[in-house]
C-alpha cells in the first residue's frame, strides 16, 4: 500500500508539511507533540524516516501531501525546490483545492512568492507569505519568529498551529511585507555575523585571549543577538552541524541584493559583506555554519587556526 493511499484511508491530516530538512523538521516534531497529525514529504529518505519514527505520517510525494491536508505548510530552501513543489505540473498549482491554505514559511523573492499566490487563487485556495526567523536551535526552542502576511482571515485560521512551533506570530500586512521585513532582518543578521568575524579576527591578531573578549563583549552596548549567538561558534572553531548554511543564507542575500537594486537602495555595508560570503563559497564552505567566515578571515590575515 502507497504512502498516499495510507493517507486517504486515515482521513485528512491535520496539516501536511512539504519540506524536512533542518527546520522543517522542527516545525513537524513540534506540532506533533502538540497533538496534531501530520503528513509531510522530504526527497532525502532518511528525512522521511525520521519524520515517521517520531509520530508523522511520510507520503509519497509532494502532490500526496497536498491531497492529504487542508493546510499545507512548505518549507522549501531553494528557488528550484519551490518551483517544482508550488508551481510544476504536478504540485499545488494544478492540485490545490477550493479552501486550502497553504503557508510559505522560506525565504524566497517576493515576485516568486506573488506568482504562486496568483495560480492558487485560480484554484480558489490561498497562500499566506510567513517568513521565519531564527536559526535551527531557536526553531529546536521554538523560539522562532514569523512575519505573516496576506489573507487576515486566512491567517487568523492557521495562528494557532503556527503558535506549537513559533515563539511570536505576527500578521503585518498584505501579502509580501513579511518577506520585506525578513530581508531587513537578514540583511542585519548578515552584517553583524561579519562584523562579529572581523572583531574576533581583530582581537586575535592582537594576541587578546577570545574567551576573555566574549566575556566582556556579550551583553554589553557593542554587543548584538548575532554576537552572543555566534562568537562562541567561532571561538571553538564550531562550524557543523550548521546552525545555518553558508549556501542556504548566500542565497537568502542574493534575494536582498537584487530587491536592493530594483529599488534603488544604497547597501554599501551589505554589499561589501556579501563579497565576503561569496568567497567563503569559493573556496568550498558551502555546507559549514555561517560562522565560518571567521575563519576566512582570519586566513586573510595570515593566521591559522
Amino acid at each position: 500500500m502507497s504512502n498516499q493511499q495510507q493517507d486517504n484511508q486515515q482521513g485528512l491530516a491535520d496539516v501536511g508539511i512539504i519540506g524536512l530538512g533542518i527546520m522543517g523538521s522542527w516545525y513537524a516534531r513540534h506540532m506533533l507533540d502538540a497533538g496534531l497529525t501530520v503528513c509531510g514529504f522530504d526527497p532525502a529518505e532518511e528525512r522521511q524516516e525520521m519524520f515517521q519514527a517520531a509520530g508523522g505520517r511520510p507520503s509519497a510525494s509532494p502532490a500526496a501531501v497536498i491531497d492529504g491536508a487542508a493546510v499545507i505548510l512548505t518549507a522549501l530552501s531553494s528557488i528550484a525546490a519551490f518551483r517544482s513543489v508550488m508551481l510544476g505540473p504536478q504540485a499545488a498549482a494544478a492540485m490545490a483545492r477550493t479552501g486550502q491554505i497553504f503557508v510559505e514559511l522560506g525565504t524566497l523573492p517576493i515576485t516568486l512568492k506573488e506568482e504562486a499566490l496568483l495560480q492558487l487563487q485560480q484554484r480558489g485556495a490561498l497562500l499566506i507569505d510567513a517568513p521565519v526567523t531564527g536559526t535551527s536551535l531557536h526553531a529546536e526552542r521554538k523560539e522562532l519568529i514569523i512575519y505573516a502576511s496576506g489573507d487576515h482571515d486566512a491567517f487568523a485560521s492557521v495562528a494557532g498551529l503556527l503558535q506549537t512551533f513559533a515563539l511570536d506570530v505576527r500578521f503585518v500586512g498584505p501579502f509580501g511585507t513579511g518577506m520585506k521585513l525578513k530581508m531587513v532582518t537578514n540583511h542585519l543578521v548578515a552584517i553583524h555575523n561579519i562584523a562579529t568575524a572581523e572583531a574576533l579576527s581583530f582581537a586575535a591578531s592582537a594576541g587578546l585571549d577570545l574567551q576573555l573578549v566574549y566575556d566582556l563583549i556579550a551583553g554589553g552596548p557593542a554587543s548584538s543577538a548575532v554576537f552572543g549567538f555566534r562568537a562562541p561558534l567561532m571561538i571553538a572553531g564550531r562550524y557543523e552541524p550548521p546552525t545555518m548554511r553558508l549556501d542556504v543564507f548566500s542565497k537568502d542575500l542574493d534575494i536582498i541584493s537584487d530587491f536592493s537594486r530594483d529599488l534603488g537602495a544604497a547597501m554599501p555595508m551589505f554589499e561589501a559583506g556579501n563579497q565576503i560570503y561569496r568567497q567563503a563559497l569559493d573556496q568550498g564552505l558551502h555546507c559549514e555554519d555561517v560562522a565560518a567566515t571567521f575563519k576566512l578571515l582570519r586566513k586573510a590575515s595570515g593566521a591559522q587556526r
